[in-house]
């Protein structure tokens, strides 16, 4: 189950089983909140099946910020590592199986990590491709239309169109679903045309 993170962080065959042997299973419905905005987070996840999400309040408007998808792991990043209250919550937007850690567990994990090159060098490739998600994704309101965020969505991530409700993908690419739905028309009307 866990041969993602396995084949992503070569620990030694003994520090991975004890490593994998603090994920708790949970099986929880769509929309569970794992984590509420302004909690300090106290555990991060791993999606074996499942979307989940993070997401904020922005003057009452529910505003998806990121998608998670089976093989990752996720938390509030900056909540988790540093104790500060979140700036996002995470609900699952699908029946999930996810497995939990607690920061203790996870400070202790991270402390051999630091230890060896090898390790800490790819857990710092891990986050900074978090990182590059985030700084790509926030560029593209800047430079990009939403109808171009909405096809490079749909190029660089189609299970999420597939799969996620149109108005957490609306909220997403920062638009109503009216407008979601006005965008779709159009390139289907494009490539009839085309």
């Amino acid at each position: 189950m866990f041969e993602h993170l396995k084949n992503r962080f070569p620990f030694p065959k003994e520090e991975y089983e004890e490593f994998v042997k603090d994920f708790k299973r949970m099986e929880v419905p769509a929309k569970t909140v794992l984590l509420q905005e302004n909690e300090v987070s106290q555990n991060a996840y791993y999606i074996e099946k499942g979307i989940a999400r993070a997401w904020y309040n922005n003057d009452g408007k529910d505003v998806t910020f990121q998608f998670f998808m089976e093989n990752t792991m996720f938390s509030s990043l900056e909540s988790f590592r540093k104790g500060l209250p979140s700036m996002v919550a995470l609900e699952t937007i699908e029946p999930c199986i996810v497995w939990k850690i607690d920061k203790v567990t996870v400070d202790k994990i991270l402390e051999k990590v630091y230890a060896d090159p090898e390790l800490r060098n790819s857990f710092m490739d891990t986050v900074f491709e978090r990182t590059f998600d985030y700084m790509k994704h926030f560029f593209s309101f800047i430079k990009d239309s939403p109808q171009q965020r909405y096809i490079a969505l749909t190029k660089e991530k189609p299970e999420i169109v597939k799969r996620v409700p149109q108005h957490y993908i609306a909220s997403y690419l920062g638009i109503t679903t009216v407008h979601l739905s006005r965008i779709k028309s159009k390139i289907l009307k494009d490539k009839g045309t085309s």
